[in-house]
């Protein structure tokens, strides 16, 4: 809203013989530096400078352009945030390489370059680290003797022949959805029921659900029953505005894992 202010200012301006304003962002961080929380701290710094424009400006001119410049100079220095320029570089190269990308560009080329260069260059490697924190796991009566999230439930579970469970780690979202068609892939004997644990899932885009609704296709041509378990409010709520929780059934989704091996094993022992 204060750009948008600036830019009514800087259209009327000119009819008064004004001269255009950036759109900078020296004022608002010296506001914020001293407690500013709110637009009403915009809004009195410019009512005040209004104010010793309309009735200060003689004395105003009188201040030497030495103090002003030491006065910016100094908030210039409080901006820099150095402290936390020099402790980015204790962390990993790929932060220090965007850091000093957007760094170089906004000294020699442009500040909105920059801040778009780096903001492009932050969103690929938050989605590559989220690709490679994104996990896929069968989990068997093997695995379920190791220390993972399910030990305590699957220790005393067994989960018998024909019931194949995986788990998801992570958002399952375009960067990862290759690392989740690759592990089912792996199944090499169609199970009778399939469950995906998504416990830990907590965001899901539409190539996740893409990725789902080709299992449950798949799940369809091999007679498999797909079962679903642990889902969180957000992969929920973009699985019913596709369709695809009407496809699997409602009887299909269950509110934890436990809940999920105790129907199929009911399922496997009917006949």
């Amino acid at each position: 809203m204060e750009l948008i202010a600036q830019g009514v200012a800087n259209i009327a301006s000119p009819l008064f013989g004004g001269i255009p304003a950036t759109g900078a962002i020296a004022r608002t961080a010296t506001n914020i530096k001293n407690g500013g929380q709110t637009p009403v701290a915009g809004m009195v710094r410019s009512l005040t400078l209004l104010f010793i424009l309309l009735f200060f400006g003689k004395w105003a001119s009188l201040i030497p352009l030495a103090s002003l410049a030491a006065v910016l100079i100094k908030v210039a220095i409080n901006m820099s945030e150095y402290q936390v320029f020099l402790s980015i570089f204790k962390t990993t190269k790929s932060d220090i390489a965007v850091l000093l990308t957007t760094f170089l560009l906004t000294v020699f080329i442009d500040l909105t370059v920059a801040i778009e260069v780096g903001i492009v260059l932050a969103a690929l490697l938050f989605m590559y680290r989220m690709s490679n924190v994104t996990q896929v796991s069968s989990i068997t009566q093997e695995t379920a003797e190791e220390e993972t999230p399910n030990s305590t439930l699957l220790s005393t579970e067994k989960i018998p022949k024909g019931i194949e469970v995986f788990e998801i780690q992570g958002s399952l979202f375009f960067g990862a959805a290759e690392t989740f068609k690759s592990r089912i892939r792996n199944i090499q004997k169609p199970p009778k029921i399939l469950i995906i644990h998504m416990r830990y899932v907590y965001a899901l885009d539409a190539t996740g659900l893409h990725v789902l609704e080709d299992l449950y296709h798949r799940c369809q041509h091999e007679k498999t029953r797909l079962m679903i378990s642990g889902i969180h409010a957000q992969p929920m709520s973009v699985l019913v505005k596709s369709g695809l929780v009407e496809k699997i059934g409602d009887e299909n989704l269950f509110k934890d894992l436990q809940d999920a091996l105790s129907k199929a094993k009911t399922l496997l022992a009917s006949p």
